[in-house]
């Protein structure tokens, strides 16, 4: 739960401050808002992801599975383009704002005025030391930072309420500048509907709860397809973040917006992106608002881990698997070494500015959450839950509308996660051509049949026939022998076993294979295979059995008519094409050693 809570704990550190600017006197209100919409709305949607994908794979995995082929690669790509949108600016903002409260301290010498960019570089360079360093380490932090920073947030909200306890007037003042400004009560409510949007930040943290659920600890007796205890402990982590920030989100709301000048909340003024720390040393002094301008500097630097290891677990489910990065992507390090780097560009091209960064954060963050409202209403829907339907439909509704709103009101957000799922499809794309020719095949299986074919022909020799499937008549076949033995010269056809793949979902990268045997009509043996390519899953079968059998085996090929050009287009795309030199290649790239390459006969 701390993990997750230093993204969405820490955003304590500025969300009073932005629902003033937002809504002014109304900001105890829209923040009312706001927490209804999140313990009614986001947290029952999120506790339904987490049932859904209990692996950490998120909205995105359950909106993958409704859109087959090439589509739910784009899709996915898309929503990854926005969650990289969220989890990167979650880094750069949080590490700027902290920055903010270093420069804004009393206390920090005035050379470092000025200075945020370098501070900033220098928080995320050390935020991603630490997960070079490890996980266990990163956890362990994140533990220290949310007691310490909770504490300290209890202390200053308390003696703020006691202070408004003291001095009645205030809340009057802030009543009766409310109904001479919006007249009832009514009106307040539907303008705070209105505002409440600008405030959509305070509900950032539940993507990132759900991503790192992988590390949740569940029950040794689990089922490790749907595990229930590691399921049941996430709804709690959820819950109780959910619970305790909507404590702070409405106490921190009332007595900023009670007891600091609105003047402070301006840019330029001292309660600006810190309006909790501005009561801290307004009412406990400079000692004590040091040590919270500390803790609040260090939890908005490590609000970054929560969502480096959001990416850290989400990239690797997908991108590697869709063949769309580099084999690295899949190890820590590496990845944690190109995420650091690209926020050290985004804090460069924002240079290090929290407003700025604002509006892309809100987007990728309702953008998500707005997926996942979808999600989780198409699941409901497909388990005939037809009040749950509803009732995530309408909690969609709202969330597909704050996000418009939002991206009406900053539509930087939506460019900049637009470059991200530019980069992230075009990267892609060169990797998936890049690694065109690697082998796929991460395991293969043999039925009783199919293992028995073989191991009659490998006391002699092992002859395959690449057949695409036609009729698979008696004449089909029988065609298929006599060009081959004419074209190869063969002295018989006793030992000929056909291979016939079938391509299923061709936009797939990695596949697992299982191979059937069938004897058709009396007389032809075939081996049969559905996966996602021809050229690459016939070369790992040959070297499979080549593995298996102890023997080089002969596959042979008849050659394909057509613009070469053309046919790498359809091999790239969708899995076919000119199959036998695409085949030859794969294999010439797995065995380098030309004397244990299976032979490749094209005729």
């Amino acid at each position: 739960m701390c993990l997750t809570g230093v993204d969405y704990f820490s955003t304590l550190g500025y969300q009073p401050g932005i629902a003033f600017l937002a809504a002014g006197l109304l900001s105890p209100i829209a923040t009312v808002i706001l927490v209804l919409l999140t313990l009614f709305g986001a947290l029952p949607v999120y506790r339904r992801v987490a049932a859904e994908s209990p692996h950490g794979q998120g909205s995105i995995a359950m909106l993958e599975r409704l859109l087959p082929f090439w589509r739910g690669k784009f899709f996915v790509l898309g929503l990854l383009g926005f969650a990289l949108t969220d989890f990167i600016i979650t880094i750069t903002l949080s590490a700027a704002d902290a920055s903010v409260h270093i420069v804004e301290n009393p206390h920090v010498p005035s050379m470092l005025n000025g200075q945020q960019v370098w501070i900033t570089f220098a928080l995320i360079a050390l935020l991603g030391a630490v997960f070079l360093k490890g996980f266990t380490e990163a956890i362990g932090v994140a533990v220290a930072l949310v007691i310490a920073y909770l504490a300290l947030n209890a202390v200053v909200i308390s003696v703020a309420a006691v202070h408004v306890f003291e001095h009645g007037h205030l809340v009057t003042d802030w009543t009766s500048a409310l109904t001479a400004e919006h007249g009832n009560v009514a009106l307040m409510i539907a303008v705070s509907l209105t505002l409440f949007p600008k405030l959509a930040l305070g509900m950032s943290g539940f993507e990132t709860g759900v991503a790192v659920m992988s590390h949740v600890r569940g029950d040794p007796a689990d089922d490790p397809e749907r595990p229930a205890a590691r399921i049941r402990n996430t709804k709690k982590l959820l819950t109780n973040a959910a619970l305790i920030m909507s404590v702070y989100l409405i106490a921190s709301a009332l007595v900023t917006t009670l007891l600091i000048p609105a003047a402070e909340f301006e840019p330029g003024g001292a309660a600006n992106g810190r309006a909790l720390a501005y009561l801290a040393h307004e009412y406990l002094g400079g000692a004590f608002g040091t040590a919270y301008d500390v803790s609040t500097i260090l939890i908005l630097w490590f609000a970054g881990a929560s969502a480096m290891a959001g990416m850290l677990n989400l990239i690797p489910r997908y991108l590697p698997r869709y063949g769309m990065s580099p084999e690295w992507a899949g190890a820590v390090r590496p990845l944690v070494i190109v995420l650091t780097s690209t926020a050290f560009l985004i804090t460069w091209i924002f240079d290090a500015d929290v407003d700025a960064q604002g509006g892309a954060y809100a987007t990728g963050v309702l953008v998500l959450m707005s997926s996942a409202a979808i999600a989780v209403t198409l699941a409901a829907r497909k388990a005939r839950q037809r009040k749950l339907t509803w009732a995530y439909a309408a909690v969609a509704l709202v969330l597909a509308y704050t996000t418009v709103d939002n991206v009406r009101e900053r539509p930087d957000g939506v460019k900049i996660g637009a470059c991200f799922i530019a980069a992230i499809i075009v990267v892609s794309l060169l990797s998936r051509v890049w690694r065109a020719f690697e082998l796929r095949t991460t395991e293969i299986t043999y039925d009783a049949r199919a293992d028995a074919f073989l191991r009659d022909c490998s006391r002699r020799t092992i002859r395959l026939i690449a057949n695409k499937p036609g009729a698979r008549d008696v004449a089909e076949y029988r065609e298929k022998i006599v060009q081959i033995v004419e074209d190869h010269d063969l002295p018989d056809a006793g030992d000929i076993i056909f291979v016939e793949v079938t391509v299923k979902d061709y936009s797939d990268f990695e596949s697992r294979i299982a191979v059937h045997g069938q004897v058709l009509h009396d007389e032809f043996r075939v081996l049969t295979v559905a996966a996602a390519n021809i050229p690459n899953t016939l070369a790992a079968l040959v070297l499979d059995i080549r593995d298996r059998a102890g023997v080089r085996p002969h596959i042979y090929f008849e050659w394909t008519e057509g613009n070469p050009l053309a046919h790498l287009a359809r091999f790239l795309l969708f899995g076919v094409g000119d199959v036998p030199p695409v085949t030859r290649e794969v294999l010439r790239r797995a065995e380098p050693d030309r004397h244990r390459r299976p032979h490749v006969h094209v005729g």
